[in-house]
């Protein structure tokens, strides 16, 4: 009933369309989930855009920015922190009869109710998004903790007189960790490296595909941290010289997060990494993937076909599982029956049944696609093809009526059926057997807070293969006046044009946009990633390619000369709606050469 109220504020407020409420509203019913989430991590509203519209129906003001330093500290320690980060509120000031305070849910009344009766004062309400206020609470709680193990004598003093297991159970290294995890879900990380080194502990995070340094700890806590991890993870914490490998699940803001851990041991000392699995991300579709309309289209049909196999392909951390896990989503009803093998099973779908390979019981892909053949499936999933017999099975199940969808790792599409004659399958086999290749890889997303725009050069345009003598078509500016439609840009830029941007230029070209850095995308200029696709649809002119034996240069070429979009096109879409930035498609394509 919440969402409904909300979704209507929001239609009201025009920050959404009607069609798109329904659209969303169908989803919140099928898998249980809030309006907000659904709308935000679909990059259908913004985050403060959500914010902003709520909060001009309530007729309450609106920050985009918390001075944490201005907060007194007295007033913060009346709030206990898991209230105001299950409530997503932070005081920001007090009087003698009134506390104002942010919150990024207008609606919670009852959360400022007992706000007002823990304080005993009236609660003045602004509003702001999650994020910052998020952001804020854990620079104005954990300022303390953040160098709580980086005094070097209390390091050397704890590992000299107490043993393992009591320098493990002390608060301080229980926080440390238990604080490692919430930073990185709430700063979007999907990985965290703890690495010893000859005088200290690093952690790094990877935030969309990138390694950033966060924060240190003294060498003398390094044992006590491993343990800690090793405990939770239930691994032997007497084995340091052996590699071990565990899972942890973490309630962490409100969701479940599987932890995957990995040790080795190295020459300063056991090294973790961390990998988390945020579950909610396997529940992404298709559109919320960066998929056009037309290569939408075409998927649709591709998924929804009886036989074949479908092949995604690209380097590792490219997506192609969320990719997979998107298309069984779409497909997935009581009527088909869908197996998946994997290496492991990262996310659990409901309704689908998920094996993971166990190598050392000799449970392998082949082996296991080789059983799913006995238990009638109508959809196959195979979490990668490495070798002749494992392509051999999927192709004879793809031809025996069976849908099959599976990974390669290759560098564009014609690369995968290349990569399949190499492991001895057939050309005839492939021909009569393949539907689709879809090569993909995430590029980072520009913070739209603050990405900057700029007028594109000639050797800009010229990397993106594009004409610097035909790039528009531009449009006349004023001075001062911002290029809402620049390019084909998702919104307006943030930055303003001066009189020297125009000068001795009548009609500047669209802008393109940069990466600044702001608090909201811890200085890096992007938050989250996208896709860019390649797909090679296999019809008769390719199919005859492949018959033969033609290299994959010249299947390329066939396909483009049919309409396919190569990954270095599709990146400079993104490019020019504003999503990405030029480095980042320099950086995850390669030109095509199709001469």
């Amino acid at each position: 009933m919440e969402d409904r109220f909300v979704g209507e504020i929001l239609v009201r407020q025009g920050a959404l369309t009607a069609e798109r409420l329904e659209q969303a509203m169908s989803v919140v019913v099928e898998r249980g989930a809030k309006l907000r989430d659904v709308l935000t991590s679909g990059h259908v509203i913004e985050e403060t855009a959500y914010v902003e519209a709520v909060a001009r129906e309530l007729g309450m003001p609106v920050i985009t920015k918390i001075q944490v330093d201005e907060i007194p500290a007295e007033l913060v320690a009346l709030i206990p922190i898991n209230f105001a980060r299950q409530h997503k509120l932070l005081p920001l000031s007090s009087t003698d009869h009134v506390l104002r305070v942010a919150v990024a849910n207008p609606l919670d009344l009852e959360a400022l109710d007992d706000l007002r009766a823990l304080c005993g004062k009236r609660c003045e309400a602004v509003a702001a998004s999650a994020d910052v206020i998020e952001a804020a609470i854990n620079r104005v709680y954990e300022r303390s903790n953040e160098n709580a193990l980086a005094e070097s004598d209390a390091g050397d003093d704890v590992e000299e007189l107490q043993d393992l297991i009591d320098m493990t159970d002390e608060a301080p290294v229980i926080r440390w960790v238990n604080n490692l995890f919430y930073e990185a879900v709430r700063d979007r990380a999907s990985d965290i490296h703890i690495e010893p080194s000859d005088t200290e502990v690093t952690v790094r995070y990877r935030i969309d595909g990138t390694l950033y340094r966060v924060k240190t700890a003294h060498k003398g806590f390094l044992s006590s941290i491993v343990a800690r991890v090793k405990i939770e993870a239930n691994l032997n914490i007497a084995e340091k010289r052996l590699p071990q490998d565990g899972r942890i699940t973490k309630k962490i803001k409100g969701k479940l997060v599987d932890v995957r851990v990995s040790t080795i041991p190295t020459q300063r000392g056991e090294r973790i990494v961390l990998r988390l699995l945020d579950k909610e991300q396997a529940l992404l579709d298709l559109p919320g993937l960066g998929f056009d309309q037309e290569k939408l289209s075409v998927m649709n049909d591709l998924i929804s076909r009886p036989n074949g196999i479908i092949l995604v392909t690209g380097p590792t951390g490219s997506g192609k599982t969320t990719t997979l896990y998107a298309c069984l989503n779409k497909i997935n009803s009581p009527e088909l029956n869908i197996m998946t093998v994997e290496d492991p099973v990262e996310y659990e779908l409901k309704g689908i049944s998920q094996m993971p390979v166990q190598p050392k019981i000799g449970l392998t892909f082949a082996a296991g696609l080789r059983s799913f053949l006995r238990q009638d499936p109508d959809v196959i999933m195979v979490g990668e093809i490495r070798d002749h017999e494992t392509a051999e099975i999927a192709i004879h199940a793809s031809l025996t009526g069976h849908l099959v969808f599976s990974t390669l790792h290759t560098n564009d599409a014609a690369g995968a059926i290349a990569r399949l004659v190499e492991m001895g399958v057939q050309p005839f086999l492939i021909s009569s057997s393949l539907l689709a290749v879809l090569a993909q890889r995430l590029v980072r997303r520009l913070c739209r807070e603050c990405r900057e725009a700029y007028i594109p050069s000639d050797q800009d345009l010229r990397s993106l293969e594009l004409d610097p003598n035909n790039y528009g078509p531009p449009r006349m500016l004023k001075a001062g006046s911002p290029q809402v439609d620049a390019g084909g840009a998702e919104d307006a830029p943030t930055r303003v044009y001066s009189q020297a941007d125009l000068a001795g230029n009548k009609a500047p070209r669209p802008p393109f946009f940069r990466p600044k850095g702001c608090e909201l995308c811890v200085g890096t200029g992007y938050r989250g990633r996208v896709g860019i696709y390649e797909l090679l649809v296999v019809d008769e002119p390719v199919r005859r390619e492949i018959l033969n034996n033609s290299d994959s240069k010249s299947i390329t070429r066939i396909a483009a000369d049919r309409g396919m979009i190569t990954l270095r096109v599709d990146g400079t879409r993104q490019v020019l709606a504003g999503r990405t930035s030029v480095e980042e498609v320099l950086a995850m394509t390669q030109a095509g050469d199709l001469e």
